[in-house]
């Protein structure tokens, strides 16, 4: 293994714990609806437990609401009570096979709330990002104490991964402020 390949490594992973960040942020609901929302509700379907989006059309029908079709007659109360039993505090109604699930306004209380459980899955990416740093840099340290790389190398590596670990930190911080400000507009 040599420095390109940590470097590649460690950036590969940092850049899949952004994205991991990004999937953790989509599920932190604000005033708006999103379909995505109902994306970690499960419903029984046959004796196993499926996402809802494998048994329905989820679509938004305004800014406010999502409209969930079941594909088979019978499902609808299932995968009401799926959605009221999740614990994103919705309440769906239904009209016929359709269900509407109305996003609920609000409050500052809850914006508040939002705000501190979207830093803390920041803090929890900033954690991991610094973890990989860690792990990249004992690697150049293994290379440097079996002879392969020189103490010059090794320093040089260990910068570029703090430049590599300090972009990322960076990125997440600003997709914090952004999902902090969706959270307190409206």
């Amino acid at each position: 293994m040599s420095i390109a390949d940590i470097k590649r490594t460690a950036e590969q992973k940092m850049a899949k714990s952004v994205e991991a960040f990004k999937q953790e942020l989509a599920k932190i609901r604000t005033g708006r609806a999103h379909p995505g929302l109902l994306d970690q509700v499960h419903v029984e379907y046959y004796g196993s437990m499926v996402p809802i989006s494998q048994v329905a059309n989820v679509t938004l029908l305004d800014a406010r609401t999502i409209s969930v079709q079941p594909w088979e007659k019978g499902m609808g109360p299932k995968i009401e009570k799926a959605i009221r039993e999740s614990d994103l505090g919705l309440n769906p109604a239904a009209q016929g096979d359709l269900l509407r699930v109305p996003m609920p306004p609000l409050t500052e209380e809850r914006r508040r709330e939002l705000t501190k459980v979207v830093r803390h899955a920041g803090e929890e990416a900033k954690v991991a990002v610094r973890n990989l740093r860690r792990d990249a840099n004992e690697q150049a340290k293994k290379l440097l104490k079996e002879k392969q790389i020189t103490e010059d190398e090794e320093r040089r590596s260990q910068d570029e991964i703090q430049k590599l670990t300090d972009r990322t930190v960076a990125e997440i911080d600003k997709l914090i402020a952004a999902k902090e400000a969706e959270i307190m507009a409206v």
